[in-house]
This record gives structure tokens, C-alpha cells and sequence, in this order.
């Protein structure tokens, strides 16, 4: 569902606004397609979502990736002797295999550098078979691999990269904004509101 995030005013009189998620669907599609490592990842199995952040504080979640599959691309999982399955996303008669998801105004704040980089950081989270499963390092923090700052460092090459293989400047020149201008530019901004699933029993 397409819900509306008003600027610092209310303002809602411009009746189109600025669909956010477009966008960054937009420079995702762009990312993967452009830059060699992200060229596993099917768009079209990831919905891009944003949520409303509780406040504008820089502390907190500026987006994240849900996995809608478990270890290997399975559809269950046992736990405690119960087998367990997540609820189905669709979009457009498709099954999602992803949630990418951007909390507002928060991420939309960041530094333009900031921004480009995180939307690299939830992309390469993304398993290199694209089956619903999240990159697995070996360790216990097998998310991140066993340093943060080596995924950070990695991340942010990437993002670099895409930046010197030259893509058009109109895909995230929407990004040099903060919210408050995006939103008093546009009169407001919207895009898709995707809930995270439930993870359910599944008695078969």
C-alpha cells in the first residue's frame, strides 16, 4: 500500500509527491545491473519498502533487509521439534524473496555518501544464489563476517565503484536532499509500506 510521509509543514497539496520507493528501486536496479559483485541479485524478487522512523534522532536503524526464506533457501524450519514457515509477499501476482526496507525521515537524512553506502550495505546482505537466504561469513556473526569494519570497508568500495562506472547523476540526485527539502520540493513523499511477515506453524 502507498503511503504518504508529510514534510515539516503537513504539506499535501501537490497531489503526485515524490514516490521514494520508485526511486530507490530505481538505483538499485541501476546498482546490480552496474556493478559486477551486486550482479547476482534479481530486483524483481525484493520489495522496497519504507517505514516511519519514531524520531529524527541519527541514532537508530537507517534500513534493513528481511530474509524471507531460512538457511539454504528453504521455505521451514524446525525449532523445538515444530516445523515453521514465514507468511508469503506478493507483489504484482510475484513472491518476494526479500524486504528492503528504509526507515524516514532518519535515512533520508544521512550524507549523500552515507546513504549510497548503506543502500549498498542491505544489498550485498543479499545471498549470492538470490533465494531468500541472507550472505552467510562463517563465525557466529555470520551476517557481517567476523569484523563490522570489514564489511563496512567492503561495502563502501562498492558504492564507489558504481559511482566511478558513471551512472546517470538523475538517479540519485534525490539523495543530495534531506527530508525536510525532498518533502517541501515535492510537497510529499510517499512510496510502498510493506509489512514484515509473520513467522507462522506450518502443520503440514
Amino acid at each position: 500500500m502507498d503511503r504518504p510521509l508529510r514534510g515539516a509543514h503537513g504539506a499535501s497539496e501537490t497531489p503526485a509527491g515524490f514516490d521514494f520507493t520508485l526511486h530507490v528501486r530505481r538505483l538499485c536496479e541501476d546498482m546490480v545491473g552496474r556493478v559486477e559483485q551486486l550482479g547476482h541479485i534479481d530486483m524483481a524478487c525484493v520489495a522496497v519498502s519504507f517505514a516511519q522512523a519514531r524520531n529524527r534522532t541519527d541514532s537508530g536503524m537507517y534500513a534493513s533487509l528481511t530474509p524471507l526464506r531460512f538457511s539454504g533457501g528453504q521455505l521451514h524450519t524446525m525449532r523445538r521439534g515444530q516445523r515453521w514457515t514465514l507468511q508469503r509477499v506478493y507483489e504484482g501476482g510475484r513472491e518476494m524473496l526479500y524486504i528492503l526496507n528504509f526507515y524516514l525521515p532518519r535515512f533520508l537524512d544521512l550524507p549523500l555518501d552515507e546513504k549510497l553506502t548503506t543502500v549498498v550495505h542491505e544489498l550485498w546482505h543479499i545471498g549470492p544464489r538470490c533465494d531468500g537466504d541472507l550472505r552467510r561469513f562463517g563465525g557466529r556473526c555470520y551476517a557481517h563476517s567476523g569484523s563490522q569494519r570489514k564489511y563496512d570497508a567492503r561495502v563502501k568500495q562498492l558504492a564507489q565503484r558504481w559511482l566511478e562506472l558513471g551512472p546517470p547523476a538523475a538517479l540519485y540526485d534525490f539523495l543530495r536532499l534531506d527530508f525536510r527539502a525532498l518533502a517541501a520540493r515535492h510537497g510529499r513523499v510517499f512510496g510502498r509500506k510493506v509489512r514484515t511477515p509473520k513467522l507462522i506453524r506450518d502443520a503440514q
